[in-house]
């Protein structure tokens, strides 16, 4: 597939994070861009008012004539996450169209640039975008592929005139392996997506050979904690290559010290909250090092950082209320926005409403979901988005309900949460999980603000 003569490209799952960078992609490079995804969503609508259209009716009566005809000006991608029975899927394949993975197109436009790839089971999109502001801040003009958007960019594209490129690299159904970075940062490999995997020892494989893919004199930045052994480290908790020290809050914000064998930057003030964003923050910074950003740049960058939408994001700020929403699904990112909000407001109550994001990790990590949901005040649980997944008997929220000490814990619908919070107007609120729980930020926004 030459990519230079693309000029239609149909995505199927158009509207998921990824795949609708990939449709802002082609549609600035002056293609036709169009798509199909179940559902409606602020994503789609926001595709819709910059020309890309959408479809949300799995029928191949609706797929235009243009795109019916397999030849070498037409582009079709999938996401690994729509059924196999798809009937537009199956369209395009009875027709005989060669389908590629968002995966693989982000690896054919990466190939000639110049890439920094970031990967890992969590921090990953922030890692992402921190590099990407840090670059673009700079004057770095590069280009990106982010696994969220971007606030400063309200973006999770970007567009730019160098030969770099920032990927975030996703390790769902392996799709990282068709990257051979120049940069890779790895932030995490804790256990998930073990319905792909199986375990976590195949998981782990499956980063060991990421990594094993980096381009020669390349260089690979890790967590200190990891099982990895060639590279730089990276830390705010101990010992590493690059690390964060003098970590503290002052004013609601996080500052920090950063140092590394050759560089210390000090007083660096952090434009989102956590200890965990702390060490994502020394991950973009040495990898925009390795690209020769000065630290005083770096350290501007920092701080006019906005953040990415549903990571810590603050829906209300004000003397009466703190809304904070999140897009954690794991046990571990569930455990990192907790605790940083709990560090930021120790004083006050905490009600946390958490959605529960697939059966199999339901299942796999219940123990491990009620542990970290135990150091809230109050939770109200929401029952199980299946997104891609088939319900498993005896599997539910009450699952993790049933693990939990917390006392003051319920579950409910998504109109009785609301209903709750119009009610008890909590002073400290927490929305986390990767499903349609973001459906609920403006009603509960509502809720809180509406006297």
């Amino acid at each position: 597939m030459e990519l230079q003569n693309i000029k239609r490209v149909y995505l199927i799952g158009i509207g998921g994070i990824g795949m609708s960078g990939l449709a802002r992609y082609f549609a600035h490079l002056g293609c036709v861009v169009c798509g199909y995804d179940k559902t409606a969503t602020d994503l789609t609508n926001d595709l819709h008012n910059e020309g890309i259209r959408a479809i949300f009716d799995d029928r191949e009566d609706w797929i235009p004539l243009s795109f019916q005809t397999p030849d070498e000006c037409t582009l079709i991608i999938y996401t690994p996450a729509i059924p196999k029975d798809s009937a537009i899927l199956n369209f395009f394949r009875r027709k005989g169209f060669e389908l590629f993975k968002r995966s693989q197109v982000l690896g054919l436009i990466s190939k000639s640039m110049f890439t920094i790839a970031v990967a890992g089971t969590h921090g990953k999109t922030t890692t992402s975008c921190l590099v990407a502001h840090i670059l673009k801040d700079s004057g770095k003009d590069c280009s990106a592929f982010l696994g969220g958007i971007a606030t400063n960019y309200n973006s999770n594209v970007l567009f730019g005139k160098s030969n770099i490129v920032v990927v975030e690299a996703d390790e769902y159904d392996r799709s990282f392996l068709t990257l051979h970075p120049d940069i890779a940062v790895i932030t995490s490999m804790d256990a998930d997506h073990l319905d792909i995997y199986g375990d976590h020892r195949h998981l782990t494989e499956s980063f060991l050979q990421f990594a094993s893919q980096i381009k020669e004199n390349g260089t690979l930045i890790f967590h200190e904690d990891l099982p990895l052994t060639t590279g730089i480290t990276y830390s705010a908790r101990g010992p590493a290559d690059a690390r964060a020290l003098n970590v503290r809050i002052e004013n609601g914000d996080f500052y920090f010290d950063f140092k590394n064998g050759d560089i210390y930057i000090k007083d660096i003030r952090l434009g989102i909250a956590g200890l965990h964003n702390v060490e994502n923050a020394t991950a973009a910074i040495e990898a925009a090092l390795r690209v020769n950003v000065a630290p005083d740049l770096i350290k501007n960058a920092l701080a006019s950082f906005k953040g990415v939408k549903r990571r810590f994001e603050y829906i209300v700020k004000n003397t009466e209320h703190i809304y904070i929403d999140d897009y954690a699904h794991h046990p571990e990112e569930l455990r990192a926005a907790i605790t940083s909000v709990k560090q930021l407001y120790p004083d006050k109550k905490l009600t946390t409403i958490f959605q529960p994001h697939l059966y199999t990790r339901t299942r796999d990590f219940a123990g491990g979901f009620a542990e970290v949901l135990d150091m809230t005040d109050e939770l109200i649980i929401l029952d199980i988005y299946p997104a891609r997944e088939l319900p498993i008997e005896g599997v539910d929220a009450d699952m993790i309900l049933s693990h939990m000490k917390l006392l003051n814990k319920r579950k409910c619908g998504k109109q009785e949460a609301i209903d709750l919070v119009q009610i008890e107007k909590p002073e400290l609120l927490l929305t986390v999980g990767a499903g349609d729980i973001d459906q609920l930020v403006q009603p509960l926004k509502h809720a809180l603000e509406n006297v």
